[in-house]
């Protein structure tokens, strides 16, 4: 049995992945702890307030540029 994909059906090399694919943005809010959590720290009251005031600048763009 082969495992491999029909070349029709692969991904091209030389295109670029949809912007739309490229964002973690649900629609729903982005809390401090969120932000918090995906920067891969504690949850302390130190990296929330950092968070908080990291939102209050960014906005819930701030977590989109932590995450791949």
């Amino acid at each position: 049995m082969s495992t491999s994909e029909p070349a029709a059906s692969r991904p091209s090399e030389d295109r670029a992945t949809p912007d739309h694919l490229l964002h973690t943005h649900t629609g729903t809010d982005v809390s401090p702890e969120d932000l918090v959590l995906a920067s891969g720290k504690d949850l302390t009251p130190h990296n929330l307030e950092w968070a908080k005031r990291k939102l209050a600048a960014e906005g819930p763009t701030a977590l989109e540029k932590l995450l791949p």
